[in-house]
């Protein structure tokens, strides 16, 4: 497994400074905050991105995330759409392996939206494979449909294509109506990324992103995840993903070293199963 920050953690922070403070604290890999990416590109190239990633000496799997694609109609959709080709091309440009797409399907769900959901995964995967991107969709908590693996696996497998996997972030499988058992329906075909945090003790019904900490500070067990990775001897990408504002103030190397640190201890759990 690949140990990874995402940029959304120093949100506050710019593009370069997070790859640079990030490497200083000892970090190898970083998930690309797709919005901080474009607005570093309004005034840079993509040949200083490949620099400032080589100079850095990390490595960029990972990039989220791309929300609006699935159910969304008329002007709102064309843009979305324009957006995520943009952002696909970058990926492929710059080597970036999986892009992670919200499953971000609102209530109240009829046939029609479920319809459409259906032909937008199979758009996804088709889009992505010329540019040897893989698509990795984020199961939500509060979707109408793909709110927990056991559908996300679902929507997946009806694709079948390489190229569109699912994504386990553990907030939305600790907050929604995922189960431990759930987890038998990730194999190391269909898991195309990890992000993970932890969550303090409140009830379940009051939890937003802000909530997010790091993994090992608070409620979830990971065991139960931690151990399917292991059965399926998952080798891709873990991040650490936090969007809590009070984590936002910590300078990106002290947070880098310390969010590392944590992840690394994490998933040596896993090796010692």
């Amino acid at each position: 497994m690949l140990p990874a920050l995402s940029q959304v953690c120093s949100l506050s922070s710019p593009f370069e400074t997070d790859l640079e403070d990030y490497a200083a604290g000892h970090v190898a890999a970083v998930e690309v905050w797709l919005t901080k990416l474009d607005k570093y590109l309004e005034t840079h190239s993509l040949e200083d991105v490949r620099k400032l990633k080589a100079d850095c000496r990390i490595e960029l799997p990972v990039a989220s995330f791309q929300g609006g694609l699935l159910a969304s109609q008329g002007e709102q959709r064309r843009e979305a759409w324009e957006l995520f080709r943009r952002r696909l091309a970058l990926c492929g440009e710059l080597e970036i392996g999986t892009i992670v797409v919200a499953c971000d399907v609102p209530r109240p769900l009829d046939p029609q939206t479920l319809e459409r959901v259906q032909v937008s995964l199979a758009s996804l995967a088709q889009e992505a494979a010329p540019f040897n991107v893989r698509v990795a969709l984020e199961f939500q908590a509060s979707a109408a449909v793909g709110n927990n693996i056991h559908t996300a696996a679902a929507l997946v497998a009806d694709v079948a294509s390489p190229h569109l996997g699912i994504c386990l972030d553990a907030f939305h499988y600790y907050t929604g109506p995922s189960k431990p058992e759930d987890l038998g329906y990730l194999t190391r075909e269909n898991l195309f990324h990890v992000q993970l945090c932890d969550v303090a003790d409140r009830p379940r019904e009051f939890y937003t992103d802000s909530d997010r900490i790091l993994p090992g500070d608070g409620e979830i067990n990971f065991q139960p995840i931690l151990a399917r990775l292991s059965e399926i001897d998952y080798d891709g990408c873990v991040s650490i993903e936090v969007l809590n504002p009070r984590l936002w103030q910590v300078p990106a190397r002290s947070f880098g070293e310390i969010a590392i640190t944590a992840l690394r201890k994490l998933l040596g759990m896993a090796r010692m199963d």
